[in-house]
């Protein structure tokens, strides 16, 4: 199979800092030569996990697979049957990953995992995975909102999932506004965070492509 790397944008905004991430790490991966897919999970209609279970059964029809039939199946078929490489991306909602985010996780993940210690995986192939991450609060703040700890646990699960350690990038102090003015913002000043987000957030994009370099790189 000829690589291809998937991005999956669990963003609400389709040109906004994380999409624009995933977009450079896409560019590194076709620079590669690999075919590149961005999908958007807000495009779907699907929820999360239901427990049913269906996915653990010993000798079931959906053993190893998820058994809902919804919006998602397509795109989870497609990752099981096409995924050379897969980056997630997600701005930090409330401290953690967006809702539709943690939804698609639990669907794509939860299929795959086996209740054994250490965990095994069903996942048919061994495939290099990473984390985009956007947020607003800056480095200083980082470790005060606990933000390590659920970039760990990310990690951790695909590196489980997929068979190979997955690598993390952060944009931290990203913009949010176009126009600060409209909005209640009073956490720094509006112009020194357009100011700094003009300086990072490029260089923030460069270390997105050369993730997707590695991605794409056997």
């Amino acid at each position: 199979m000829d690589m291809k790397v998937i991005a999956v944008n669990g963003s609400p905004r389709k040109k906004w800092n994380t999409a624009t991430m995933l977009e450079h790490a896409l560019a590194g991966a076709a620079s590669t030569g690999a075919a590149t897919e961005l999908v958007h999970l807000y495009d779907y209609d699907y929820k999360g996990c239901h427990s049913c279970f269906a996915c653990k059964l010993k000798d079931g029809k959906s053993h190893g697979r998820c058994a809902v039939r919804d919006g998602l199946t397509p795109l989870l078929e497609k990752i099981h049957d096409e995924a050379g490489a897969l980056v997630f991306g997600t701005p930090f909602y409330f401290g953690t990953m967006t809702g539709m985010m943690r939804s698609f996780t639990e669907r794509l993940f939860f299929q795959y995992l086996v209740y054994a210690w250490p965990p095994v995986t069903l996942f048919p192939r061994k495939v290099k995975s990473a984390w985009i991450y956007t947020m607003n609060v800056g480095e200083a703040q980082f470790k005060d909102v606990k933000y390590p700890v659920h970039i760990e646990g990310n990690g951790w699960s695909a590196g489980m999932i997929f068979g190979r350690p997955a690598e993390s990038a952060l944009a931290c102090e990203t913009r949010q506004f176009d126009d600060y003015s409209k909005y209640v913002f009073s956490m720094v000043d509006p112009a020194e965070r357009v100011k700094k987000a003009e300086k990072t957030f490029p260089e923030d994009c460069k270390k997105a492509y050369e993730l997707g370099v590695r991605l794409a790189t056997e």
